[in-house]
């Protein structure tokens, strides 16, 4: 999973010191910034993504989710059930001029279904999901859009928390892991998954869409994504390839491509490979919940010791992936390399989140988030940066 990619978020898929800009965690929103809005950056293109993620991270921890951080989220819904990235103006009624898509409204059904007491909105929301699944069993990013696999990931994890059969949500005959297994690449092109099919129909590896297929397929998602069994992820053709086996495969992948550096890098046109946080840390997530902790332990121990001005630089979302990360793989988020993850992401929050770190009872707020989002447009992804190119 991780996330859109406006001037405020392009940083978290870059490498510190980079050109692009960065904008640092700020203790609480900035005052011409909606109020119980998490984060300091521009929300346009990420606001409801990463509003989502921290209410999912809080719901992950038994912590209390703060009423005004929920309200914002519900009160940015369309009247016809659909979420955009970011509604200026919630009292005004959406319009074909504002753009709503599959990624937020997946996010958002994820949010207010662990808020509780939204199962209107939630209902709503998923039926909007439901009326724009393409004919491939999948979801683009937009409405109508060719299906992607990080966006066809996004909505499974939507779907996963209302008690849904994945395989039962059809368009025809098409489910939505139908749609995931057609970008699963065989084994001599290593296992991945491809974001989407080029003009041509040819399939490159991704690394950020295997990481979120990977989690997908395995039937979960950011709610419950946590370390699973000892599995192999050793890479197998099958004549009738089936979720199982394109989760094995997607994540031997991934553990080949963080073997030698311990990370995963970024490609930017016109720049040196980089290292990529936010792939690194949904790369953790997809290792550990396919083969158990000690499958991601590489690459997690890389991000305590490398990614914490990474995550001052990108704000709550950076924060939420490192803490989802170690969630999954069953590290201390409140120590992780010797940075408090929680306190950090809970700062760049509404007032009184960040209080609750001091309240008596010791409680503590672990926060989580991954994801990554693409617009078809040219919006690219937030955090993650999920992007078509082919990754190592």
């Amino acid at each position: 999973m991780n996330v859109r990619r406006s001037a405020a978020v392009l940083a978290a898929t870059v490498v510190i010191g980079a050109a692009a800009p960065a904008v640092a965690a700020s203790p609480s929103p900035s005052p011409s910034l909606p109020s119980g809005l998490y984060g300091s950056g521009d929300p346009t293109y990420d606001g409801v993504w990463r509003q989502s993620y921290a209410l999912i991270a809080l719901h992950r921890v038994h912590d209390r989710l703060p009423a005004e951080a929920v309200d914002w989220l519900a009160g940015q819904q369309c009247a016809n059930g659909a979420f955009p990235a970011f509604r200026a103006n919630p009292a005004k009624a959406c319009d074909a001029k504002l753009m709503v898509d599959t990624n937020s409204t997946a996010a958002a059904v994820q949010a207010l279904s662990a808020a509780g007491g939204h199962d209107s909105a939630v209902t709503k929301a998923v039926t909007w999901l439901k009326s724009v699944q393409n004919k491939d069993g999948g979801w683009g990013f937009a409405p109508g859009g060719a299906s992607d696999a990080n966006s066809t990931s996004v909505v499974i994890g939507a779907l996963l928390t209302q008690d849904l059969s994945v395989p039962e949500v059809r368009k025809g005959t098409k489910s939505p892991y139908d749609a995931l297994l057609k970008l699963s690449l065989p084994c001599a092109d290593g296992g991945a998954f491809a974001y989407q099919p080029d003009k041509k129909g040819k399939l490159s590896a991704n690394a950020d869409a295997t990481a979120a297929a990977v989690v997908a397929v395995l039937g979960t998602g950011p709610l419950t994504a946590k370390a699973g069994a000892d599995r192999k992820s050793s890479c197998a053709d099958a004549t009738d390839l089936t979720p199982t086996r394109a989760a094995a495969n997607g994540a031997s992948y991934l553990a080949g491509s963080v073997a030698k550096d311990g990370y995963l890098k970024s490609a930017l046109p016109g720049a040196e490979d980089q290292p990529d946080y936010g792939n690194t840390a949904d790369a953790v997530v997809a290792l550990a919940a396919q083969g158990g902790p000690e499958a991601a332990r590489g690459p997690l121990t890389w991000l305590e010791r490398n990614s914490a001005k990474w995550a001052e630089q990108s704000g709550p979302a950076a924060y939420a992936q490192l803490i989802l990360a170690a969630e999954a793989s069953g590290a201390d988020p409140s120590d992780f390399g010797g940075t408090d993850l929680v306190k950090r992401l809970a700062a760049t929050g509404p007032k009184q989140v960040a209080a609750s770190q001091d309240d008596s009872s010791g409680t503590s707020v672990w926060w989580v988030v991954g994801a990554g989002l693409a617009a078809g447009a040219g919006i690219g992804f937030l955090i993650s940066g999920r992007n078509k190119r082919k990754r190592p």
